[in-house]
């Protein structure tokens, strides 16, 4: 994906693979897209991204509903929180 090409070309020297860096990063990329630019980003996403953002998207949102059913805590994945 062309956003994450860029993000890690423009942080790789300057950040750890820390899963909170990396946090850090995503959320602030986010809060400068709206609802329509976010779209758009998948909408360019080719077949094997969007299988894979979807995968992430549906086993992170599980990992919670499980979670929150026996009071464990699942380790997330750096992807989506």
């Amino acid at each position: 994906m062309k956003l994450v090409d860029e993000l890690f070309a423009m942080y790789r020297n300057k950040i750890t693979d820390d899963e909170e860096d990396l946090d850090m990063i995503t959320f602030a990329v986010l809060e400068h897209y709206n609802r329509n630019e976010l779209l758009d980003i998948v909408k360019d996403m080719d077949q094997h991204e969007l299988q894979y953002f979807i995968r992430l998207y549906l086993l992170e949102t599980l990992k919670g509903k499980f979670a929150q059913l026996d009071g464990t805590h699942y380790n997330n994945s750096r992807h989506l929180h």
